[in-house]
């Protein structure tokens, strides 16, 4: 009996120490490949190649209704994140894809201190360098990165989309490793309740209802504790990674209608 109290406190141990490598899964390239592979995306390093901080579309944009700076989910990299390019520029909005340090070419080891920091200094960027209305959208744990960037009272956007977002990490955690002390353990908390407590502007939520990784009951937690302007739109058949995001699908415009009209 023991040796099992031992090794399970060893386990603890390791989870606690090395639980980063369990929440965060980049995938990362050198950067001399950078153009190699955003090219066949029609991306562009922004807002330059040695020192990027995300991507924008190749295409040269005259005007545009406002800027869209999209923080992705835990895993993979922005590049393939593409997808909101196709979907919300063909709606007149000017999309960034933000790239956190420890993905894609970008160096440094992340955690939610260094995540929200380095959001914030590219969303203080992004409005000195456009004079259109910021949007800040935020994919599962990107959604952590926004509220805390909101948080900080720094920036001023017009709206913010939360996709498949949860009330705080630690819950998330406790649901999935309860006997490891999840909730306990979690050192990277992303409190979007707690981040979100003071914002009264305009926040569309998108619940995936058939969604294995964050429950629904975590996301319903984060949106009935909003106090602004809110609405959610929920998909019946979709998981966390299956939210349908086909540039025709009719829900962008309409979220983008909701956020932008205010």
């Amino acid at each position: 009996m023991l040796s099992l109290v031992i090794l399970y406190l060893v386990c603890l141990l390791v989870i606690f120490l090395f639980q980063r490598k369990l929440i965060y899964l980049p995938e990362t390239f050198p950067s001399d490949c950078l153009d190699e592979l955003t090219r066949p995306y029609n991306l562009k390093p922004w807002p330059v190649e040695k020192d990027y901080r995300g991507f924008i579309t190749q295409n040269q944009l005259t005007q545009a209704k406002g800027t869209i700076v999209v923080f992705h989910g835990n895993a993979g990299s922005a590049k393939g994140r593409y997808y909101y390019i196709e979907a919300l520029e063909r709606l007149g909005y000017r999309v960034i894809l933000v790239e956190y340090p420890g993905y894609g070419s970008r160096s440094s080891r992340p955690s939610e201190e260094i995540l929200i920091k380095d959001g914030l200094q590219t969303t203080l960027l992004v409005q000195e360098q456009f004079d259109e209305p910021v949007f800040l959208w935020g994919e599962s744990l990107g959604a952590g990165v926004v509220t805390g960037i909101i948080k900080t009272g720094e920036i001023k956007v017009k709206g913010i989309v939360l996709m498949t977002p949860f009330d705080n990490l630690a819950n998330v955690a406790h649901h999935h490793f309860w006997f490891f002390w999840g909730k306990r353990l979690t050192r990277d908390k992303f409190n979007n309740i707690e981040n979100l407590e003071q914002f009264s502007g305009t926040t569309a939520v998108i619940l995936a209802q058939k969604d294995k990784i964050i429950p629904n009951r975590f996301t319903l937690n984060l949106y009935n504790s909003l106090v602004g302007k809110k609405q959610m739109w929920q998909f019946p058949e979709a998981g966390h990674n299956s939210v349908p995001v086909s540039p025709e699908s009719l829900w962008w415009s309409e979220v983008m209608k909701f956020i932008s009209d205010n």
